[in-house]
Formats: structure tokens, C-alpha cells, sequence
């Protein structure tokens, strides 16, 4: 009995052992910057005048945040008809949905919560003689909004269907997913400056068909009513690889015997995709869905490269604006306080993650 306690310590001590690494770079490197950004976040931080003086900071407290998300005056109404509408949309579609039993709890409250917020936060503004401290954050959050609510439907359905289609163990398939997953392994760099050549207006592709068929090219990434498109389409098409090998997988784990006992019911084509491969796709949908928003919230090259933000910051996203404030503008104290802002959002989509997979384990 003595030996056999003595062999499970010691197990447990070589485990600890082996954590102890893993524990402390993550710590180190993860851990530590967190907090000393949160405590960065809750001071006046001037990146230069620190970097000569380190007692160059004042505390304010919670001061940033204010600066940062808040005004005087502020009221609450109809601001942002649209999207208070599609709020107003989601909390009745995820009541008719539970009411229903389609979707579970937990993704009826997802749901409902993520429609509660888009009717709440666009309902702030100022008042007649009010004013935000920070004019640009707000609309910087709703162009990254935007963003997303463009790109993750597009590459989900996109990457779907594709799957759906190469659905089949044959050479000429193989070929067709390695074509498709390539553009994953691009950099950010490198599909910029392709749609970059693709965009142009003079030599682009787009353009050239565009004159072939009689009209007239559209300069992209300088008007304002189509530079955010062009952000999109570029990383819809950059994003495809890892959703479709999701996809894949999940229709691969769907048995054959499902379909044949559907065909002798008539349920062939749309109506087998339907009402078969969706409802068995749900995790892998809501996984793909989840994994999407949170890589997308963190856009930063495309904007960058492509349309630096602009024209007339409709391009602008919040990662790119926290770096100007940070290391162009030196306020790290108020780009620490977005940064935060930023990390709660990402916290949020990571518990839906966390417990989607508990889920799918159980």
C-alpha cells in the first residue's frame, strides 16, 4: 500500500515537473501583460515621456475608460434604427426558436443576449449640447462590428457549401481542397497585396471585366461606399480553409446509413441537406460561427495595408485604432483601456467556445 501511494506522488510530482514550463512562459507571457495592461489602463501612461522618466504617470483610476467610452450629456433612444431593429429581430427569433425547442437553452440565451446588446449600445448618444469624449471609438467598434457581421456569415456559408460539395474521396476532390485551403496559408501581407492588384481600378482584374462587360471600374479601396466590401471579400476568401476542413470533418462524421434510410423516404438533394446534414452540422456550425468572430474582432492587417482605415475612417477597426493610440499617439494609457474593452468582448466568445465544447464532449 505504502509503495503503491509512494507511485501515485510521485506521478503527480513528475506531472507538476513537467507543467512547471508550460506554467511559467504561459505566465510570463500571457499572465503578467494582462494584468500590466489592465494597471497600464488606469493610469495617464504617455508612452515617451515614461520610456525617459518612469515616474512620468499619473493614476486616474478608471479614468480611460471614461475618456474613451463615455461623454457628457449622454442619452438613451432610437439612434441606430437598423440595428436596434435587427436586435429587436434576434430577441423574438431566439424566443420563437427555444419556444420551439430548435435550438438549446444555452444558444437561445447566446442569442438573446447578443440581440439585447445591439438593442441597448446603439441607443447611447449625445444629447443637443452633448458631445462623446472620444468621437472616434464608438464608430471604430461599429465598423469592426460591421466587419464581422459581414465576414463571418459569408466565410461560413461559403465554406459550407464548398465542403458540402467536395464531399467526395476522389483525386480530382483532393486537388480541389488543397486549391481551396491554400489561401489559408497565405500571410496577411501577401492577400493584401494580391486583392490589393486585384482591386485596382487601372490593372485589377475586377476592373478589366468590368470594362469588358461595358461598365465602369470602381476604384475599391478609396470610395467609401465600397472599401469595406473590398476588406471582406479579401478576407472571406483568405479565411475559407480552416472553415471548410471544420465542415468537412463534421459531414465525414455523419454515417452514409442516414442518407440511405432518408432516400427510400424521398429525401434526396435540398431536401437531405436540409433536413438531414444541417441538423447534424449544428455544433460544427456554432464552433465555426464562434471561432470566426473571435478571429475577426482582431483584424488589423487588412485594414492596415489595404485602405489604412480609410477613406474618412470607414475602414477603421478597433485593433488598428488601439495601435495608433498607443505607439503613433503615445496614450497607452487610454489604448490600454480599449485593449481591455477589446479582451472582455473576446472573454465572452471564448466561454461560448469553452462550453459549446464541454457540450460536444459530452
Amino acid at each position: 500500500m505504502r509503495s503503491r501511494r509512494a507511485a501515485q506522488l510521485s506521478q503527480r510530482q513528475a506531472a507538476l515537473l513537467l507543467l512547471v514550463p508550460f506554467l511559467a512562459t504561459y505566465a510570463l507571457f500571457l499572465v503578467y501583460p494582462f494584468f500590466r495592461g489592465v494597471w497600464i489602463s488606469m493610469h495617464d501612461w504617455n508612452l515617451l515621456a515614461v520610456a525617459f522618466n518612469p515616474d512620468a504617470k499619473e493614476f486616474v483610476g478608471l479614468r480611460n475608460y471614461e475618456r474613451v467610452m463615455w461623454g457628457e450629456d449622454i442619452e438613451w433612444g432610437l439612434a441606430a434604427p437598423l440595428w436596434q431593429g435587427l436586435g429587436l429581430i434576434g430577441l423574438a427569433l431566439a424566443a420563437v426558436l427555444h419556444r420551439r425547442s430548435r435550438v438549446s437553452r444555452f444558444n437561445a440565451i447566446a442569442l438573446g443576449v447578443v440581440s439585447l446588446l445591439l438593442v441597448v449600445l446603439p441607443g447611447f448618444h449625445p444629447g443637443e449640447v452633448g458631445r462623446w469624449y472620444d468621437r472616434r471609438f464608438w464608430p471604430t467598434v461599429g465598423n469592426t462590428v460591421l466587419f464581422v457581421g459581414l465576414t463571418v456569415p459569408g466565410v461560413t456559408i461559403s465554406a459550407l457549401l464548398l465542403a458540402a460539395g467536395m464531399n467526395r474521396e476522389t483525386r480530382a476532390m483532393g486537388i480541389l481542397r488543397t486549391l481551396f485551403f491554400l489561401s489559408q496559408v497565405l500571410s496577411v501581407t501577401v492577400v493584401t497585396l494580391i486583392w490589393q492588384i486585384m482591386f485596382s481600378p487601372r490593372q485589377g482584374l475586377i476592373a478589366n471585366i468590368t470594362e469588358v462587360a461595358g461598365g465602369t471600374p470602381i476604384n475599391w479601396l478609396t470610395d467609401q461606399q465600397f472599401a469595406m466590401a473590398a476588406i471582406v471579400i479579401a478576407t472571406v476568401w483568405w479565411s475559407l480553409g480552416i472553415a471548410m476542413i471544420l465542415f468537412l470533418a463534421g459531414l465525414q462524421d455523419i454515417s452514409s446509413e442516414i442518407y440511405e434510410a432518408a432516400a427510400l423516404d424521398n429525401a434526396r438533394g435540398p431536401r437531405a441537406f436540409w433536413f438531414i446534414t444541417l441538423p447534424n452540422l449544428r455544433r460544427t456550425i456554432t464552433l465555426v460561427v464562434v471561432l470566426q468572430i473571435i478571429l475577426h474582432f482582431q483584424v488589423f492587417g487588412q485594414s492596415h495595408l489595404m485602405t489604412q482605415g480609410g477613406p474618412n475612417d470607414t475602414t477603421q477597426v478597433l485593433v488598428r485604432y488601439i495601435y495608433q493610440t498607443g505607439f503613433r499617439d503615445s496614450e497607452l494609457g487610454r489604448a490600454s483601456a480599449m485593449a481591455v474593452f477589446l479582451f472582455v468582448i473576446m472573454g465572452g466568445f471564448s466561454v461560448v467556445q469553452f462550453i459549446i465544447g464541454r457540450e460536444k464532449d459530452e
